[in-house]
């Protein structure tokens, strides 16, 4: 005996889940694209942790 999936639940099924895995997809390459464009860019790339960093404080007196 042969099991398919012949019902129509199962092509419903089938076209919601490729809808949701190709919004999946686009979402990680959009991340994916961010990540690689602020790595190419050369920003600073500093984690926030709560510690004072001499470097971002602002400097006083003008320059």
């Amino acid at each position: 005996m042969e099991i398919k999936a012949t019902h129509d639940l199962h092509k419903r099924r089938f076209s919601r889940n490729l809808g949701v895995g190709l919004l999946l997809v686009g979402m990680v390459a959009i991340v994916f694209g961010l990540t690689v464009v602020k790595v190419k860019r050369g920003d600073a790339l500093q984690g926030f942790d709560h510690v004072v960093r001499p470097e971002m404080v602002p400097v006083e007196g003008g320059n």
